[in-house]
């Protein structure tokens, strides 16, 4: 990717969304961590100014950082405008594509960055979008040498690479592999947020601690539509209460072993790891560009222990344990 003269390593689009806010968030961290690399020219892109503007000031409250909205670029784009998506795909080396549903909104974003020498990363979780732009765009995009590398959130980074962990990980020849996800009861029981559909499903488990969680957070509820629940409590406060796991049983030819990976609830740090790797990694990436899923792009990199250094565990447990 020979972008060093562009403006902006990484943009994320749809910055003012529902999980780009806290994608924003995370590659705003990422700044103050990764001290071995504090540079990290970024901008935040969407329709409204406005909205884009309140996130990094939000990100700057949380961070502690004030003078982070005068460090953040700000690009004005819309979906519905190829010229404006050309305009921001100019400007950067990677967009991180928050603005689903992908089926309908997701293939402009991918045939601007493809057609300006961009690569993208989002956070889908439509297989039929996936396998799609991939008969489109896979040879276009291997032509121009840059990588479009879909669902790369929740949905496919735990599964593929799950997969890649447990094969490094066994002695013997991987042939079969069963995962399971495990949700663990926030202040409403089981909680999982998709950010893509700006939604939220609620599962209703052990609720014993929740009039204490309630008391000390000092957190108003807000009301919901639905025929049970009339009010729930604020998305955010779920997030960070929140945890899974994810199992992977794999077998070899020989013996079953048994591995499991626990991750935190830290869904946004998914795609923010993926995109520092790709800036960062581009020797382990597959030899040309194309169209690629997080297994097939990512194998031969170092995003599982980039993970594992944000918070999101992978490690072995021996059958006895499990």
């Amino acid at each position: 990717m020979a972008t060093q003269e562009r403006p902006y390593r990484l943009v994320v689009l749809g910055a003012s969304g529902f999980t780009g806010q806290f994608v924003a968030q995370e590659v705003a961290r990422e700044q103050v961590v990764r001290e071995q690399n504090p540079r990290l020219p970024w901008a935040v892109a969407g329709r409204s100014r406005e909205k884009l503007q309140r996130v990094l000031d939000r990100a700057a409250l949380k961070l502690g950082r004030p003078t982070l909205p005068s460090e953040v670029g700000i690009i004005i784009c819309d979906i519905t405008n190829p010229a404006s998506l050309d305009e921001m795909a100019k400007q950067a080396a990677v967009v991180l594509n928050c603005v689903g549903p992908y089926r309908f909104y997701g293939e402009p974003v991918i045939k601007a960055c493809i057609e300006n020498g961009t690569s993208c990363i989002d956070i889908c979780g439509e297989p039929q979008f996936l396998e799609l732009m991939y008969w489109k765009y896979h040879e276009k995009a291997a032509e121009k040498g840059v990588y479009i590398i879909g669902s790369s959130g929740f949905d496919s980074i735990p599964a593929d690479l799950g997969v890649i962990y447990t094969k490094n990980k066994m002695n013997g020849t991987l042939t079969a592999v069963e995962s399971f996800l495990t949700i663990h009861s926030g202040p409403e029981g089981l909680c999982i947020h998709d950010g893509t559909w700006k939604s939220a499903v609620y599962g209703f488990g052990d609720q014993s601690n929740l009039k204490k969680l309630r008391n000390e957070s000092n957190l108003k509820p807000v009301p919901i539509v639905g025929p049970k629940l009339k009010r729930r409590w604020p998305i955010s406060y779920c997030r960070e209460l929140n945890s899974y796991s994810i199992p992977f049983l794999g077998a070899d030819v020989s013996v079953v072993r048994r591995t499991q990976r626990y991750l935190h609830e830290n869904l946004e740090q998914s795609p923010v790891s993926a995109a520092m790797t790709l800036l960062n990694d581009t020797s382990d990436l597959p030899n040309t560009g194309g169209v690629f899923t997080p297994g097939a792009a990512f194998c031969r990199t170092k995003l599982i222990d980039r993970l594992n250094q944000r918070g999101i565990e992978f490690s072995v447990i021996s059958s006895s344990e499990v």
